[in-house]
């Protein structure tokens, strides 16, 4: 028996049946969502590997031919990779030198140095704000722990009206403030989405959600959980007094040169410059949709996401690692030093674009959009619903951001850049809700804090939850009126 070459090869290249019917796409889908959540959960495979084979069961299952599967992963995760790596790269090389550099250091000991115990609550979640912005959320929670468990015990405040404010501004930022990978990663997945918008309207969105879910819950916090700072953290708190945390460790990352650390201005300059020239472009296409002056033109070409952040690094290197007494070689160590770490990130993100690729290319996303048309669900709320579901599935709050913007992302494609910039914020509150056990962030919280697993859930998970849900419901009301 012979097979004929070219037609066997051409078989697995197309789909082996045009004429699928409904139930058949939904159970693929089905099938594989499950098996991701289950490769996540259960069998504690690395994400990326559980959304490649997930993504190969749902495409074979629903009837595409095997190498058209592997092509549809292949050419979305290109796809979103040259969308989201850079950008996802540079801010990983800015969050480590300012780390590395004491800048991240400097912001926080002189806005804690200016406040008083009453108002130490609401500066930590500014500093949370601040920090988080630009870096990852473990790195900040390892960054600030010694900051929150130093300044509970010199402001003799009980530790949670210090700690959930200044989770609660990390927090806040990773899920629902672009540059972190998540939204970058939803916005990749939406054709129409505007980066500048998003940033500006998440911004509207964190910052009374990071009040509610910080500063003011915190209160009950404290009432529900009234414990001090744990004597099993002396040992890391007894060596950052009067000193610089972040220096030290820094030290460490860059080199053994010390660094004298950066000024404060300097610190806050790098930190919002990024984000100040995105939102110059976003408010400028707003003032002035059709305006094709040379001002339009600087801030298109300053504003665009890679190139402000560019910029931002470029500044960053002469003002906090120059500026802050590191040498050339160190400055470059420490950037360099920020990329190992996100390599796993990235490979998330890709893959969560090949899964929105083999979903939308198989016909899955169009039954899905068809579906969510005719429900009497919002799609805002819809979104948030199915992020909860994954987050609290596999405890990944970016890969509960990259699936549910695949799953929805054909019913996005006719969605204005404002609407899409709600649907992405409405994800990303939908992935921090309720980090429980089987999220690695409960874990570290926890054992820092040096608290139970239920004094946890009553105060990080529930302040999770709280965060959650006021950030859909200031996305619903900021739905209203733009």
């Amino acid at each position: 028996m012979f097979i004929d070459l070219p037609s066997f090869t051409g078989s697995l290249l197309t789909p082996l049946d045009t004429g699928l019917n409904q139930g058949r796409l939904i159970a693929s889908a089905v099938i594989g969502i499950v098996i991701l959540v289950a490769l996540i959960t259960w069998i504690k495979i690395h994400p990326f590997i559980a959304l490649l084979v997930s993504g190969l069961i749902i495409g074979i299952g629903a009837g595409y031919g095997p190498l058209a599967t592997v092509t549809s992963f292949a050419d979305s995760f290109g796809k979103t990779m040259a969308s989201v790596g850079l950008l996802v790269g540079l801010g990983a090389m800015f969050g480590k030198l300012l780390a590395d550099s004491g800048g991240a250091d400097r912001i926080v000991r002189t806005l804690v140095a200016h406040s008083s115990p009453r108002s130490l609550p609401w500066t930590m979640a500014l500093v949370g704000a601040l920090i988080g912005l630009p870096m990852f959320f473990e790195v900040g929670v390892v960054l600030l722990i010694p900051v929150i468990l130093l300044v509970a015990r010199q402001a003799q405040l009980p530790l949670m009206r210090i700690a959930i404010p200044t989770l609660a501004g990390l927090s806040a930022m990773h899920g629902l403030v672009p540059p972190h990978p998540g939204p970058l990663a939803a916005l990749a997945n939406f054709p129409n989405g505007d980066l500048g918008m998003t940033l500006m309207l998440g911004v509207l969105v964190a910052v009374p959600t990071v009040i509610v879910s910080g500063p003011l819950f915190s209160k009950l916090a404290a009432k529900w959980v009234p414990v001090g700072v744990p004597e099993s953290m002396d040992a890391l708190i007894g060596s950052s007094s009067g000193s610089s945390t972040a220096s030290t460790s820094a030290s460490a990352g860059a080199g053994s040169e010390p660094a004298k650390g950066p000024s404060f201005l300097s610190a806050v300059v790098c930190v919002l410059l990024p984000v100040a020239l995105m939102l110059a472009n976003a408010i400028y296409e707003i003032v002035a949709p059709d305006g094709q002056s040379w001002i339009g033109s600087v801030l298109n070409f300053v504003g665009a996401p890679t190139v402000a952040l560019a910029i931002g690094l470029v500044v960053s290197m002469v003002l906090l690692g120059r500026g802050g007494g590191l040498s050339w070689a160190n400055v470059n160590k420490s950037t360099a030093g920020g990329l190992p770490a996100i390599a796993g990130i990235i490979l998330i993100v890709g893959a969560g674009g090949g899964l929105k690729g083999v979903l939308v290319d198989t016909g899955i996303g169009q039954v899905i959009a068809n579906f969510v048309e005719g429900s009497a669900v919002p799609l805002t709320l819809l979104s948030w619903l199915v992020a909860v579901i994954v987050r609290v599935a596999t405890g990944s709050a970016t890969v509960s951001i990259v699936t549910t913007s695949g799953i929805l992302a054909p019913a996005a494609e006719a969605l204005g850049s404002t609407d899409v910039a709600l649907l992405v914020l409405a994800i990303g509150a939908g992935s921090v809700f309720l980090s429980h056990v089987n999220d690695a962030g409960f874990w570290l919280v926890k054992e820092y804090m040096g608290v139970s697993v239920g004094d946890n859930f009553k105060t990080w998970s529930l302040m999770e939850c709280i965060l959650s849900v006021t950030a859909l419901v200031f996305v619903l009301i900021l739905g209203i009126f733009v």
